[in-house]
């Protein structure tokens, strides 16, 4: 019979020395490894009181951005729950009252945005499909938890701050074109929202 690979090993079956059967040699060469790794540098780190250093490029918890003036920049398109392959985004679109042009950009927003961080992949397609720059994915990371619940993100914990000071700087995942478009002036949704200001 012809075998199936040229790499057959034959088994040997030698006799042990009363030594080995002791298992003296095999216990001290793995003492010699352990003892080995004691001079070694140590690859972990003391967390939290050492950090490591993130790559530019890391994708954390997420963050629905505001616009210079404060207003939110998620019109409710849905556009990011339909990109997102997780199905972690679950939206319920509003219309904008008098007197809200202040707090929202355009005439449709989200009154209920959500995101499921126990779903999310942090792919960032959701953050590639939004047409208003609205979503970011930022190099913060999400809060641990013992209840599922919690890790359901609502607008509370997306939305970033009013003040300019406490604003979350995204500015690395923004392109050169893209900050060239958000302040073109005579670009149509420029316009109609610096007009609604006024």
């Amino acid at each position: 019979m012809q075998t199936l690979t040229t790499r057959s090993k034959v088994a040997v079956n030698k006799k042990m020395t009363f030594i080995e059967r002791l298992y003296i040699p095999a216990i001290m060469g793995g003492m010699r490894i352990t003892l080995n790794h004691f001079f070694k540098k140590k690859v972990t780190i003391q967390y939290p009181e050492q950090k490591r250093e993130f790559a530019p490029v890391f994708r954390g918890q997420h963050v629905l951005k505001r616009d210079e003036n404060g207003a939110e920049r998620c019109t409710a398109c849905g556009l990011c729950a339909v990109a997102c392959p997780a199905e972690a985004i679950t939206m319920v679109a509003a219309e904008r009252k008098p007197g809200e042009e202040k707090l929202y950009r355009e005439e449709k927003y989200a009154a209920v945005y959500e995101i499921n961080m126990l779903r999310c992949i942090f792919c960032g397609l959701c953050e590639e499909a939004c047409p208003k720059e609205a979503i970011f994915l930022t190099d913060r990371m999400v809060d641990t938890d013992y209840v599922r619940k919690s890790f359901i993100y609502g607008k509370d914990k997306l939305v970033e701050p009013m003040d300019k000071d406490k604003r979350i700087d995204v500015s690395k995942r923004e392109t050169k074109e893209t900050r060239e478009f958000k302040t073109h002036p005579e670009y149509a949704h420029n316009k109609l929202y610096t007009k609604s200001l006024k």
